[in-house]
């Protein structure tokens, strides 16, 4: 979404008022947990929707 909105990482970090470090965890997907308003700041900054950035992956720890 971010190369679709042609946006950087620091404009993204800036924009939702989070840590560049934090946007680049979330980007990577290294994520453990996003909090809803972190979520919700970043689906309006990129206006799209929570299945346009997120996917479901299983925990191979939990199987």
């Amino acid at each position: 979404m971010m190369a679709k909105r042609k946006m950087s990482l620091n404009e993204l970090s800036e924009r939702v008022d989070l840590t560049l470090s934090n946007v680049s965890i979330l980007k990577t997907g290294k994520a453990k947990a996003i909090r809803f308003s972190t979520l919700e700041a970043i689906c309006k900054v990129l206006d799209c929707q929570p299945g346009d950035i997120l996917e479901y992956a299983p925990d191979k720890k939990a199987e």
